[in-house]
């Protein structure tokens, strides 16, 4: 029997948009990685090898930069410092944020859009507005109580809450409108109330949208460089800012820099990695909404 040509889909793309895809996609991994294999490189290379001309290939590879990053500057100390303030920044924005975004999305208050457009307005000014104010505030506090929150990681995880906690309330009140109301009637048929509706039903259904938040949190303290520069002592420094000890006043130590910036990255690219899944789902939810 003869054969019959196989007829191309009528919704099947052509061959150049296929083509002009991978180049474009190809161009883009190329611009994206070009700058992470140029600090694995000189992160692996001698300092006077780094200071001279740039080579694409390295005559020799070392190890040493990562080990003398431990030694140059307390970075290990650093490390901690970052981890308790952005995990603890974390943790309280997604509690207080659950609380207020379930309570916005299923009650019905005087306030309600008023509270709904202040929070999301917070959003359009920058940060370093804020700078001032909180660094007046701990000192008053300090003085007046002797609670010494300007220096501290408690003043500093009170600095972080105050913008990541609106989107984080935003982003959940989107989750929560999608949620059915009938999976709370079920719950208080069965004889929960108010708060076994929400962490028994509500808070199961929203993992994603939940993860999203707790995603965001992290990498908004974990990196946050203008806040912690000011809070913060030389007890309390975070990573983002003790990377400045790699340079003195004779020299900067380009391969240490470039060690530790990748050493900094891995806790956020690796959790990044492994829930990227409830992330995506996530912010598609409140971004549908």
């Amino acid at each position: 029997m003869p054969r019959i040509p196989v007829q191309p889909s009528p919704m099947a793309s052509p061959k150049s948009f296929l083509w002009t895809r991978r180049v474009v996609l190809t161009l883009l991994l190329l611009f994206v990685l070009t700058p992470v294999y140029v600090m694995l490189s000189s992160s692996l290379k001698r300092l006077q090898d780094v200071q001279g001309t740039f080579h694409w290939i390295p005559n020799g590879l070392t190890l040493r930069p990562y080990v003398d990053i431990w030694k140059t500057v307390p970075l290990g100390h650093y490390f901690m410092n970052s981890l308790i303030v952005s995990v603890s920044a974390t943790l309280f924005s997604v509690v207080i944020a659950i609380f207020a975004a379930y309570g916005v999305s299923r009650y019905r208050f005087p306030g309600r859009r008023f509270f709904t457009v202040t929070v999301l307005s917070t959003q359009m000014f920058p940060g370093i507005l804020f700078l001032l104010p909180l660094f007046l505030i701990f000192v008053n506090i300090g003085n007046s109580t002797g609670i010494q929150l300007y220096g501290s990681r408690l003043g500093l995880i009170i600095t972080y809450l105050t913008f990541s906690l609106p989107f984080s309330i935003w982003m959940l009140v989107g989750y929560f409108d999608s949620i059915p109301r009938d999976l709370d009637e079920a719950a208080k048929v069965d004889g929960c109330g108010p708060l076994g509706a929400l962490f028994r039903v509500v808070v199961p259904a929203a993992i994603p949208g939940i993860v999203a938040v707790c995603v965001y949190a992290f990498m908004t303290a974990w990196g946050e460089v203008l806040f912690a520069s000011v809070m913060t002592n030389d007890s309390t420094r975070t990573l983002a800012v003790g990377l400045r000890g790699y340079a003195s006043q004779n020299d900067v130590y380009w391969n240490q820099v470039m060690a530790a910036s990748l050493v900094v990255s891995v806790p956020v690219v690796a959790g990044f990695l492994l829930l990227q899944r409830y992330l995506v789902a996530g912010l598609t939810a409140g971004a549908v909404k």
